[in-house]
């Protein structure tokens, strides 16, 4: 059997890990801590939860709590720990993070093929394979080398994330389909949906967006604004026709019911070929999630809005993964280099894990010499590959979201309903691929 490295102690890093020494090959496990740790951390364990104790919803019925039922089934050392330590927490999964911590420590130290380095990895190490699994809070040395091999434009060092609701949740007779002067995308003349605000509206937005809670940077995060990137309460603040004549600018549209040029618009834009999702154009914010769902809803046409994600702008790491990772998350700039986790582009701690868990699988597909076998492609775990491959103009991470699966056949479902039947087809075709894959461990 071969031996691999894998750097970063984290969520992806110790499933990567420990996937792969159970399934015969020896892992060397570089962590840096306690020699040194990133801003964010306070603890010397391994996989340590920095932001919350809260893995998110458990419901087969939401899109997260399917990721993370497929895990457990395939077998996610993540998820085994997780329930051992969940804390009380309704209808959520939560955990106690110390000893979330700590039994995740204690597993990987135990796993005999396992070594546990610690040492400081500024360069990517010559052994090969490697997985780089080194989180959103990539040392600056480690990142400058990644930006050398991939190139600096396909790396990028914070987030600016709009947020994405459901297309059945708009209301369609306040909104209009049609791109500004009717110059759509490869020739589609009605690639976004318009919002239109009448000035009144639109004033009382812009106030509600300067008044509502943001969310206080940590001490870490230092982040810079770019002037093409900014949070929409940073432009409300600067005066309230700011927004229209930027991403609220109504230039080149003219509202059918009015015959008119609104006042000012949000423009949606498909977030996926079946477009079951629209994305805020835009508008990425710092607002608290709470005071998103309320100021968001006054936007005309997303009053009874379903999030599939709220919009954030915070310090993250991560590569443009659709353009410089094959389907094994290889680099194709450096063959032996894989990336997994929040480096790759996904959001969330069971997302990290995943992201963790199949490329180790996969690796251990190429180094057993057979075909990759990658998960059924109607799952959660398939559905965050999907969007790692995604090319768009401007890659973003993303949580798992019902966006990103393939659409049932049975399109008259209500979206209760359709999420139910979307879970079971997932755990359907995950069967036989996890028994197989769990068979391939000693």
């Amino acid at each position: 059997m071969s031996r691999v490295t894998v750097v970063g102690g984290g969520l992806a890093g110790c499933e990567a890990a420990f996937q792969l020494a159970r399934r015969g090959h020896d892992v060397t496990l570089h962590e840096q801590k306690p020699l040194a740790r990133t801003p964010a951390q306070t603890g010397d364990g391994l996989a340590e939860l920095v932001c919350s104790n809260s893995m998110r919803g458990a419901s087969l019925g939401n899109a997260v709590g399917l990721l993370k039922e497929e895990l457990r089934r395939a077998g996610s050392l993540v998820m085994a720990v997780a329930d051992l330590t969940r804390v009380p927490a309704g209808g959520a999964l939560a955990v106690d993070r110390e000893r979330f911590s700590a039994e995740m420590t204690a597993r990987v130290r135990a796993e005999p093929r396992i070594t546990v380095t610690a040492s400081v990895v500024e360069t990517i190490p010559s052994e090969r394979p490697v997985i780089i699994a080194t989180g959103p809070l990539t040392g600056d040395a480690l990142a400058a080398e990644l930006a050398r091999v991939i190139g600096a434009e396909k790396l990028a060092y914070y987030d600016a994330i709009a947020p994405i609701v459901s297309a059945e949740s708009i209301d369609w007779s306040r909104v209009f389909k049609q791109s500004r002067y009717d110059k759509g995308d490869d020739g589609d003349d009605e690639a976004y949906v318009n919002c239109p605000f009448d000035e009144q509206g639109y004033l009382a937005f812009v106030a509600e967006l300067a008044a509502a809670a943001k969310v206080v940077p940590r001490d870490f995060e230092k982040i810079r604004y770019f002037e093409g990137c900014l949070p929409i309460e940073v432009m409300a603040e600067r005066g309230p026709r700011t927004l229209s004549f930027g991403p609220m600018k109504p230039v080149g549209l003219t509202d059918p019911r009015t015959g008119r040029r609104p006042w000012a618009v949000v423009q949606l834009r498909p977030e996926d070929a079946h477009a079951t999702a629209y994305n805020l154009v835009g508008f990425q914010t710092r607002m608290t999630f709470t005071e998103q769902a309320r100021v968001l809803r006054m936007i005309p046409g997303l009053e009874q809005a379903e999030f599939f994600r709220y919009g954030s702008v915070h310090r993250n790491t991560f590569v443009d993964a659709p353009r410089i990772l094959d389907e094994a998350m290889q680099l194709r700039a450096a063959t032996g280099v894989f990336l997994a986790g929040q480096i790759t582009g996904v959001e969330g701690y069971v997302e990290s894990a995943a992201g963790g868990f199949v490329a180790a699988l996969l690796l251990a597909d190429r180094l057993a010499g057979r075909p990759l076998s990658p998960p059924p492609p109607a799952t959660a775990l398939a559905s965050l590959a999907s969007h790692l491959r995604r090319e768009t103009k401007d890659f973003q991470p993303s949580n798992v979201t019902w966006a990103h699966f393939p659409p049932l056949e049975d399109a008259s479902l209500k979206k209760r309903e359709r999420y139910d039947a979307m879970a079971a087809r997932a755990l359907v075709e995950l069967g036989p691929w996890a028994a197989a894959r769990l068979a391939e461990r000693g």
